[in-house]
């Protein structure tokens, strides 16, 4: 069974290499104090990252999830904090699922978790929705 530090760094490693593959210098922070993960600079502008692990199915509502919460690991077990991201700390939460990079901005996430949607509501509701489409990394980048 691979523990959950693990799987949270193939998240990143698939991230970092994503971004690197679209043109980005890739920075990485000494230690595992900051915030964020990875600063990549991209069009000569330094991006804050924090790449957090996707659900790795899809939902029966074709969406995937991720907690936007800090999790640390204090004397080697893990505890969640109420450590909520502000766009002083990150500019964007980045994911990967399905061979792709999602890059979504922290302002447009909630305190503890953000939904990305694949298919539309069975209601067919789009007002308050985040779709996939819109957050892919390399599109993401180019509005930047």
């Amino acid at each position: 069974m691979i523990d959950t530090k693990r799987i949270g760094n193939s998240t990143e490693l698939n991230c970092i290499a994503y971004l690197y593959d679209c043109g980005c210098d890739i920075l990485l922070p000494y230690g595992d104090s900051q915030k964020y993960d990875i600063v990549v600079c991209y069009n000569n502008k330094l991006y804050k990252i924090q790449c957090k692990t996707a659900n790795p199915t899809y939902k029966e509502d074709g969406s995937i999830d991720y907690i936007t919460i800090k999790t640390s690991w204090e004397s080697g077990r893990k505890s969640r904090k109420k450590i909520h991201y502000s766009k002083d700390d990150i500019d964007f939460f980045a994911t990967y699922f399905d061979k792709q990079c999602y890059l979504i901005p922290v302002e447009e996430t909630a305190c503890n978790g953000k939904t990305i949607r694949f298919a539309l509501p069975r209601n067919g509701q789009v007002k308050g929705m985040t779709f996939a489409k819109d957050y892919i990394g390399k599109n993401v980048l180019e509005r930047l």
